[in-house]
């Protein structure tokens, strides 16, 4: 089997960790939340793995680094889905925290890689 080389970055693994908490986190959301809050922060989380795989095809730096911000930007989104979950009480500020720490993590690691690229 192949190994596409999105595979092989740090920040995806983490993306794609991050993306199963979420779905994890969610079942405990109420079901009439699921064509809203629980809808978006699963679509925000799964972008941001998304965006670096599809980001990580292309060809030129520059479209590399396009795909690089939307992936920042889905993480920045998921940000304020999360702590729109904490304000309406469907998480703890322990989920909360924990989850802004990987959320975080995630964005320097997006930007380190953005950088880097944008080096080249």
């Amino acid at each position: 089997m192949h190994i596409y080389s999105f595979e092989k970055l740090d920040v995806w693994q983490k993306a794609r960790f991050f993306r199963k908490d979420v779905y994890i986190l969610t079942k405990k959301f109420p079901k009439e939340e699921i064509f809203g809050l629980t809808s978006q922060i699963k679509r925000s989380a799964s972008s941001i793995g998304d965006c670096l795989a599809e980001g990580s095809s292309r060809i030129t730096p520059k479209d590399q680094v396009h795909f690089f911000a939307i992936a920042y930007a889905s993480a920045i989104e998921t940000i304020n889905h999360v702590i729109g979950a904490q304000d309406l009480g469907y998480i703890t500020e322990e989920e909360y925290l924990s989850f802004r720490s990987k959320l975080d993590e995630l964005n320097n690691k997006i930007n380190s890689l953005r950088k880097a690229v944008l080096k080249k």
